[in-house]
């Protein structure tokens, strides 16, 4: 794979503890097993299990936890030469209550932690510039220094001419307001190229019913070349400049949400990747989109993230079985 079909994930990178036992409370579970975490780390994962080319940026703590996420990184094939170790700080933890649907609950560790804690000077520049599409969240946005090296490292992508890809992934626990996460996820809004949200955090951002288009349509900028809505198990809805409709999802067994959306969103980076075009196609993006559902499908079959992320092999197992019904 040439450099230029590189994924560069930026953001945070932490270890989730998920109960061994699903719906009960986190008072209540009596063990947990830790399984590595964070959503654009997850999209890395994502994109090298499918035989993709990804790089994490981001800062995990000098601590047996941090280090092991960088091990898992290496052990998955991503370049994690982007990522710093902080001194001070602790590498992040969220517990996870798992309800008995596969929905989740977080309660988070940190204050700071040190993904928190990466600065401008810190950032692999050049990496960035090397990419074909740079992607991120917005919980890199809550605090600072790292909100600086965020928009320092949007703007260095954008000049070199790098896609911008934006998951906002809202996690409310860890701003300060509601309406402070609404403000801080739309601030770097209109200077993405793609946005994937899914219906719950269209509801969240707009305030309003997110299964109606003009409530969709109304968080469109001109910049956008590709808007994704996912639909959790039903699928997903996607609009361009040019086109617009929607693709079915695939009927699984779901133990575990958590990760789903970032394998869907690996997969369809993935795809645009290697084919820019395919934002304007949209016959060639329907199959990206529906190849990214049964990636998101296989994902929340077995617990924690990373782990349950899908090889192709397993996308085209679960695609061609459903052509065959």
């Amino acid at each position: 794979m040439t450099t230029k079909s590189l994924v560069v994930c930026f953001g945070e990178m932490l270890i989730d503890f998920v109960p061994d036992t699903a719906g009960v409370s986190l008072a209540e579970s009596h063990g947990f097993l830790k399984a590595p975490g964070g959503a654009p780390a997850n999209v890395a994962c994502a994109i090298t299990k499918l035989g993709g080319s990804s790089a994490f940026i981001g800062k995990v703590g000098e601590d047996e936890f941090g280090r092991m996420l960088v091990d898992i990184l290496k052990k998955n094939g991503v370049n994690s030469e982007g990522v710093r170790f902080d001194q001070q700080a602790r590498t992040a933890l969220a517990f996870v209550t798992l309800k008995n649907n596969g929905e989740r609950e977080f309660m988070f560790y940190r204050n700071p932690s040190a993904d928190m804690l990466l600065k401008e000077s810190e950032l692999d520049i050049k990496m960035i510039k090397q990419a074909s599409i740079f992607h991120y969240g917005s919980i890199s946005l809550i605090s600072e220094p790292c909100r600086s090296a965020h928009m320092a490292a949007m703007k260095a992508a954008k000049e070199a001419g790098v896609l911008l890809s934006y998951d906002p992934n809202v996690r409310l626990p860890l701003w300060p307001s509601a309406q402070a996460a609404r403000d801080g996820i739309k601030s770097i809004w209109n200077q993405a190229d793609f946005i994937k949200v899914s219906d719950d955090e269209v509801e969240f951002l707009t305030q309003k019913d997110p299964q109606k288009e003009d409530v969709v349509m109304s968080l469109w900028h001109d910049q956008l070349k590709l808007l994704v809505v996912t639909d959790g198990g039903k699928g997903c809805r996607y609009f361009t400049k040019s086109f617009k409709g929607k693709v079915a999802g695939f009927s699984v067994k779901t133990i575990d949400t958590t990760g789903a959306g970032d394998a869907f969103v690996g997969a369809l980076l993935l795809s645009i990747a290697k084919t820019p075009s395919i934002m304007q196609d949209e016959a060639k993006l329907k199959e990206a989109l529906t190849f990214a559902n049964a990636c998101g499908a296989i994902a929340t079959t077995q617990k924690g993230a990373i782990p349950a992320l899908p090889a192709m092999s397993d996308a085209q197992a679960l695609i061609a079985q459903s052509n065959a019904k």
